[in-house]
């Protein structure tokens, strides 16, 4: 268990700031998530401030001193970002290159080079799964959609069937696969072990990812038969690659993006086999493998397999660094907040009123966890703010678990976190107005395609949970 873990299980176990009884605490935790959930889809207001002031509501209604409140909010949020911080972080900066370099461009080519006709379909979702792994969702749009617009229109597909395999490959690598943002945050709120999360995640991501993508693709093309918009077909390039007309290869590129997830892989693997702490070839691996090490790594290596064959200069390097870590400031704070919302549920004793009242239900704890995710991102909007509340929720829960079910309690929030993306989704608006597409046609596509990721991915976790 990592420092963070400790501390995290220490602060779980301290003495609740409020005396309220169940029936408090249930109306508390309810005026709290109906006050983020007014704020976000009433008023519009940032979810940082709504989690804020709803973590500040959630311990009025419990009856808390408002200092402690607050020391609450503060505390949580603080040990939320120093654990994922610096790991989202890196992970904007391995992603700023590789958009930068052209080493996206040279994936996508190459890959759409050996694909073709039914194929197609298969190609967009290997294509969107591997710029996805360092990538947040709608970095991940924004670079694949130009990709999404030139294929259906050369080929002449519907845009549907090479747009949804695209979208189902981010989307599922966004809510089951470290290091993105959610499934960070819901490790290190649960407990649980970032390398057998990530092994679980990737075995629950291959067959849901073909699934909602390309099978689903078919019936989504005979919903909703459309062509690519013209307005958003464009040449595919990147500023620097307009200057130097060089980018990496396609092995390098590939290899830099792997590299963090064959560490972090490798490092649970040998914790399995080895098991001894004090070996000192697991000692390595730990150090390694662990994600901040692994993806600094992975940054490292590629200033010189995607930075310098591109062209970049000392300073050109420098500048991208700079430049990715500058929109990722409303995220770390999202993330923060959300943590800090966890730390005053846990403070409030609201997670062992959770252990109390759920010991006597016959409903499995991994269920639990991704009916109240699907509630939080139904009611928000947000896969983040879902994933970090229902992780805060359940938490207590995974006390008790062992590290694989731990691990698949995480995946659990991840899968519930992504159910039906509607209105209230600002990702709903970006995928209708790329696809050009009307509400009730990105309802029958894009959403359903949400829900189909969520529920399978959801019943592959629990089937796991019955099995190992």
């Amino acid at each position: 268990m990592t420092r963070l873990s400790v501390e995290m299980l220490a602060a779980d176990t301290a003495e609740p700031i409020t005396s309220a009884g169940h029936a408090q605490l249930g109306i508390a935790v309810l005026a709290g998530i109906a006050v983020i959930v007014l704020l976000i889809t009433k008023f519009k207001l940032h979810a940082f401030l709504s989690l804020t002031i709803g973590s500040l509501a959630l311990g009025a209604a419990a009856g808390a001193p408002l200092d402690k409140v607050i020391s609450s909010f503060t505390s949580g949020l603080g040990s939320t970002v120093s654990g994922v911080g610096v790991l989202i972080a890196l992970g904007a900066i391995l992603g700023k290159l590789l958009a930068d370099s052209g080493g996206a461009d040279q994936i996508v080519d190459t890959i759409l080079r050996k694909a073709g006709g039914r194929s197609m379909p298969w190609a967009m979702v290997l294509i969107a799964s591997v710029i996805g792994l360092p990538l947040f969702f709608e970095v991940g749009v924004v670079l694949l959609i130009p990709v999404v617009m030139m294929v259906a229109k050369r080929g002449n597909y519907s845009l549907m069937r090479i747009g949804i395999p695209a979208l189902a490959g981010l989307s599922v690598m966004h809510g089951l696969v470290p290091p993105h943002p959610g499934p960070l945050a819901a490790v290190d709120a649960v407990g649980a072990d970032l390398g057998i999360t990530l092994a679980l995640g990737v075995l629950v991501a291959i067959p849901t990812v073909i699934i909602a993508g390309p099978v689903f693709s078919k019936v989504a093309a005979r919903w909703v038969d459309v062509q690519a918009p013209e307005r958003m077909i464009e040449p595919r390039t990147s500023g620097e690659l307009e200057k130097t007309g060089r980018r990496p290869s396609f092995g390098a590129t590939l290899a830099t993006m792997l590299l963090p997830v064959v560490l972090m892989l490798a490092k649970a693997l040998v914790d399995i086999v080895i098991d001894d702490p004090e070996n000192s070839v697991q000692r390595v691996f730990d150090v390694i493998g662990s994600p901040m090490i692994a993806l600094l790594a992975s940054v490292l290596v590629a200033l010189f397999t995607m930075g310098r064959p591109a062209g970049f200069s000392k300073g050109r390097l420098s500048e991208t660094v700079e430049k990715s870590l500058a929109p990722i400031a409303g995220i770390l704070l999202i993330v923060g907040a959300g943590g800090g919302f966890k730390q005053t549920l846990i403070d409030s004793g609201v997670g062992q009123m959770v252990l109390d009242i759920s010991k006597d239900w016959s409903i499995p704890a991994i269920l639990l966890a991704w009916l109240i995710a699907v509630a939080i991102r139904l009611a928000t909007g947000s896969a983040t703010v879902a994933t970090i509340s229902a992780a805060g929720l359940v938490a207590p829960l995974a006390a008790d678990m062992s590290t694989t079910h731990a691990a698949l309690l995480v995946l659990a929030i991840g899968a519930g976190s992504v159910f039906l993306s509607h209105v209230n989704d600002a990702g709903f608006w970006l995928i209708k107005e790329y696809f050009g597409v009307s509400v009730g046609q990105n309802l029958k596509t894009w959403s359903v395609m949400e829900c189909i990721i969520s529920v399978v991915a959801g019943g592959l976790v629990l089937l796991l949970s019955l099995v190992i």
